[in-house]
């Protein structure tokens, strides 16, 4: 990856869509750098308990070492799950965030999450968001989008009662608390505010999010691609 302050394919999934989803772990699969690079560099706002129920501050990383290059880390990712599953067990779900190696030598990740997802009935999202995949953050944002769709939508049945005037507000990071003004004035509106992406956002926000009447786009360029996904599958005009 490209180590400034707007990266790679990884920095686009991992700091901008899936970081800030707060009750969920997302583990930066590959050596300390890249973890340590996306730590904090986005004030997502949240409310929650650290630790307990939102995780956005904590810097889970698989930390590769060569023998991880030379043997392969499928099996340090199996561990890493349980072990964050033993000591955070009130996380709703983690996404396995990819840097460059893993694309590299091969891991499959799809497979871990798949078994680890069964073993602990847990939402587990592999990530292809290798760094080298693109030198900047939009690809990143694109390959995320698309791991929602593929491994989040209609996984789980959403136990929601949709309403005439649900809304979703998509690409809203509340970076300084905007998200949370913003639902305020739209639902003295009227409207109501059945999810936000992903600033403050739970992952049973995204899971429901495909039984809202309107997407509301505030970053375009990060999520414009899963609002075109939900407006050609379930008719959600944005």
């Amino acid at each position: 990856g490209v180590m400034t302050i707007r990266g790679c394919a990884y920095a686009g999934s991992k700091g901008v869509v899936w970081g800030p989803v707060k009750d969920m772990v997302h583990i930066s699969h590959g050596p300390v750098g890249c973890g340590q690079y996306s730590w904090s560099q986005r004030r997502n706002y949240y409310v929650g308990t650290t630790g307990i129920d939102t995780f956005v501050t904590m810097q889970f990383t698989s930390d590769f070492q060569e023998k991880d290059i030379v043997f392969g880390g499928d099996k340090k990712l199996e561990r890493i799950i349980d072990e964050i599953e033993e000591l955070f067990p009130l996380n709703k779900g983690m996404s396995v965030q990819s840097e460059c190696p893993i694309g590299l030598i091969g891991d499959d990740t799809e497979a871990v999450s798949r078994n680890k997802a069964k073993e602990h009935e847990k939402t587990i999202v592999p990530v292809r968001c290798e760094g080298f995949r693109g030198v900047s953050q939009s690809l990143g944002h694109h390959i995320a989008n698309d791991a929602i769709r593929d491994w989040v939508f209609e996984k789980k049945d959403a136990e929601f009662e949709a309403g005439p005037y649900d809304v979703n507000v998509i690409g809203d990071y509340n970076i300084g608390g905007d998200a949370w003004a913003s639902r305020i004035l739209l639902e003295e509106m009227g409207l109501r505010v059945v999810g936000n992406w992903s600033g403050d956002a739970t992952l049973a926000e995204i899971e429901r999010a495909p039984k809202a009447k309107l997407n509301l786009i505030h970053c375009y360029r990060s999520m414009n691609y899963i609002c075109r996904h939900m407006e050609e599958k379930y008719g959600i005009a944005w």
